[in-house]
This record gives C-alpha cells, sequence and structure tokens, in this order.
C-alpha cells in the first residue's frame, strides 16, 4: 500500500463522517414539511409518481448503457490516475450539467419541466463513465443496482443516507440481497431534495442564473459522493493486503 493510498482511507473515513452528520435546521424543517405534504397527495399520485419515475431512470439507465462501453481501459492503472481522470469528467459534466440548467431555467415553468429528464440522463452518464473509470462493468446488473445507490446516497435524507451508506460499505456481502430498489422511496427522496435546489428555476428572469447554479453543485454533489463511493469499495481490499 502506498502514500497515496493511506491518504484515500483518510479522505473516505473524512467523507463519511460528513455524509453522516446531522442536517442544518432549515433542511431539516423543509424535510418535515415535505413530508406532511407527501401525507396529503393521494396514494394514486405517488404511485403515478413512483411509476414516472421509475421510467425515466431505467430509460437514462438504458440510454446510458447503450453509450457508455467497457473497454478495460483503466485497468492496471493506479487509484491516484483512476482519481485525476474522475476528477476531470466531474468538471466536464459539471459544465454540461449547467449549461442544460441555464437553457431550461430560461423557459421558465414550460422549460422547467424538461429540466427534469435531461439533467438525470446527464447524471446517469456521469455515474455509467466513472464506473468503468474505476473498473466496474455496467453491464452487470449488481453494477446497476450500485449506481442507483450512489444516486440515492447523494440525494437523500439523513436517515435514508445512513442505511444507504451501510449498504454500500457492505455491497459485496449485501447485493445479493438488494434484488430490486424500493422505487417509492428513490422517487420520494430524490423529489424531495431537489425542491428546494430547484424551485426558483421555474422564476422567469432568474430561472437561468438558479437552473446553472443549482446543476453545478448537484453534480458536484454527485461527483464527490460517486468517487468516494467506488474508492471504498478499492482502498478497504487494499488495506488488507
Amino acid at each position: 500500500m502506498n502514500d497515496y493510498e493511506l491518504k484515500v482511507y483518510d479522505e473516505i473515513e473524512m467523507w463519511k463522517r460528513k455524509l453522516l452528520r446531522r442536517s442544518g435546521m432549515m433542511k431539516r424543517l423543509s424535510k418535515k414539511a415535505q413530508g406532511k405534504v407527501n401525507d396529503w397527495i393521494p396514494e394514486k399520485v405517488h404511485e403515478m409518481l413512483t411509476e414516472s419515475i421509475k421510467a425515466m431512470v431505467k430509460a437514462a439507465l438504458f440510454g446510458s448503457q447503450m453509450t457508455t462501453y467497457y473497454h478495460h481501459q483503466s485497468d492496471g492503472l493506479p487509484l491516484k490516475e483512476k482519481d485525476e481522470i474522475v476528477r476531470k469528467k466531474i468538471s466536464a459534466y459539471q459544465k454540461a450539467a449547467m449549461a442544460e440548467g441555464a437553457g431550461t431555467g430560461v423557459g421558465g415553468i414550460l422549460l422547467g419541466l424538461v429540466d427534469f429528464p435531461l439533467l438525470l440522463s446527464i447524471k446517469m452518464k456521469f455515474l455509467f463513465e466513472t464506473a468503468e473509470i474505476y473498473g466496474y462493468n455496467t453491464k452487470e446488473y449488481e453494477e446497476r443496482l450500485f449506481i442507483l445507490h450512489v444516486f440515492q446516497l447523494a440525494f437523500s435524507s439523513d436517515e435514508i443516507r445512513k442505511t444507504t451508506l451501510a449498504e454500500i460499505e457492505n455491497w459485496e456481502g449485501r447485493k445479493q440481497e438488494l434484488a430490486e430498489m424500493d422505487w417509492r422511496k428513490f422517487q420520494q427522496e430524490y423529489r424531495d431534495y431537489l425542491d428546494l435546489a430547484k424551485l426558483f428555476q421555474l422564476v422567469p428572469g432568474i430561472g437561468a442564473f438558479v437552473g446553472a447554479y443549482a446543476n453545478y453543485n448537484l453534480l458536484r454533489t454527485l461527483g464527490e459522493t460517486a468517487m468516494n463511493a467506488y474508492r471504498l469499495r478499492i482502498v478497504p481490499n487494499t488495506l488488507e493486503h
């Protein structure tokens, strides 16, 4: 084990502590309010939202799979070089998400509705490419399931983050048990997380700025989460030897 891997191990531990830190009061109050709103929504509407987002996510997964090929390009590269490639990917995808958010933000409510599936596709494509860089083949079902867990870890409440992190930390032992996503929980957590970040994107005049800023930060969060989630699978194995 080299000095860089030891440094990464420390960074992962810091990231986990940050991830498990309790959210601020405003975020907790917002989540509580969103929970009450969700309780008022009729069950049929919840079912419709769940199926809609499930279909969108599966379409994004399929599209990403069709355009991402596992070429073994990073096989044999040290972790430091893989991390550097992923950092460049994060920067590139932040710029793409920022441009998409600014473009849809200009149009107010109508184009704001288009932003959801477009941004989802950008996020999924980023995750597929990140998986390949770290040496994981997304043609395998378990790896696509892992991608969904990374996505949920990035965009969820305190309680769900804790359980999702535990599943990711013990992925090799747990992946056979996790046959399917809890799509109801997945869509509700993601929707609630985006509500505050994206609300003002629908306001004409400031929508472009808000959309660009929100999307840039959402990709930063996803990038940090993805990088450390994959490192978490690699570095403990290294430390054992």
